[in-house]
């Protein structure tokens, strides 16, 4: 056991702890990055502190795969052929660098990557609301669907995840990966969805902070304030100048009938949550150079449909906010 310990510790670089002299900011990888219909890309991205070493991993739709095209691309320098024996590289990446998992919501391609990969996996958290780790905890890893590879539930507990349902807007501790994080609902055509307020922890101070959107459609559609008392929380956020960044869904172009949304937004959609996020956030011009990652884009199955395309045209057409926007492939690494 102590040697394993000591193996993973090497992978890390400087073990659990922070990365002396580094920068504040946040990595974050593009495990997955649609919303369907292909199983080897959905929805999946890691995020760690500058200071830090090991990702927090924010939704599991593609785990093993995304790490293959990560590694591919050269996302994570620091494991090598040499340093990750005995496992290999996906492996040590999977095992070793992932400290934990913040699931939005319990639909399928959140999750799928984390529970087909779960017999392999060392022992972690997952956070969410108490909707999604009730559902985790009844619906997936129940000896049903899936052997229980939780720490509660139905049958044996094989007790690899802790399930974790902090309440909603009280900060906590994300396990090793040296982050905190708040809750925040949001509304998904019927369905408990969440936002996820990442910052950066040193001496109980919030240094920096990134936030990560799950599936969400627009409160007008969805009857919902919750998009509203998100952006209130963020606008103070850039007001403080602590905010680096988000990821948030565009999951369909334009012209999509409300009632074909099922809870998700559009380039329109989008654009017009972002201006009620201005108005809160300072006003006019208080966005600008705001990096905002597009996730969750539906691919197409017809001929000739490049929704993708799309998408991306018709976000840089309406920005008149001034926000960056950034459309991230399965893989890539992004800085903030």
């Amino acid at each position: 056991m102590a040697k394993a310990f000591w193996k993973a510790a090497l992978l890390l670089g400087a073990g659990l702890g922070a990365v002396p002299g580094a920068s504040a900011g946040f990595k974050v990888i593009a495990l997955g990055v649609n919303g369907g219909v292909e199983e080897g890309n959905l929805t999946s991205y890691l995020i760690r502190s500058d200071s830090q070493t090991r990702y927090l991993a924010l939704d599991a739709g593609s785990v093993l795969p995304g790490i293959s095209k990560a590694l591919e691309k050269g996302s994570f320098p620091e494991v090598t052929v040499q340093n990750a024996a005995p496992l290999t590289p996906q492996g040590a990446v999977f095992r070793n660098l992932i400290s934990g998992y913040f699931i939005s919501h319990a639909h399928l391609d959140h999750l799928a990557g984390l529970i087909i990969a779960s017999p392999q996996d060392t022992k972690k958290p997952i956070y969410g609301s108490a909707d999604t780790i009730d559902t985790l905890r009844q619906h997936y890893f129940n000896w049903r669907v899936w052997p229980n590879f939780s720490d509660s539930g139905s049958g044996q507990r094989l007790g690899t995840y802790r399930l974790n349902a902090p309440r909603p807007g009280q900060r906590f501790s994300l396990g090793l990966s040296g982050l905190d994080g708040v809750i925040y609902p949001l509304s998904h055509g019927g369905v408990t969805s969440s936002m996820l307020l990442v910052s950066s922890a040193k001496e109980n101070q919030q240094l920096e902070s990134f936030a990560y959107f799950g599936d969400t459609g627009a409160d007008k559609q969805e009857k919902s304030r919750d998009l509203n008392a998100a952006w209130r929380v963020l606008g103070d956020e850039i007001k403080q100048q602590r905010l680096k960044g988000m990821i948030i869904e565009t999951s369909y172009a334009n012209g999509m009938s409300d009632s074909q949304l099922f809870g998700h937004l559009t380039p329109a959609l989008l654009l017009g949550e972002l201006k009620n996020l201005e108005q809160v956030a300072g006003g006019a011009g208080s966005l600008k150079g705001l990096k905002v990652v597009i996730s969750h884009m539906k691919p197409s199955l017809t001929a000739g449909d490049d929704p993708r395309a799309k998408i991306i045209r018709q976000l840089e057409q309406g920005n008149s906010l001034g926000v960056n926007f950034i459309f991230m492939q399965q893989g890539d690494s992004q800085d903030f």
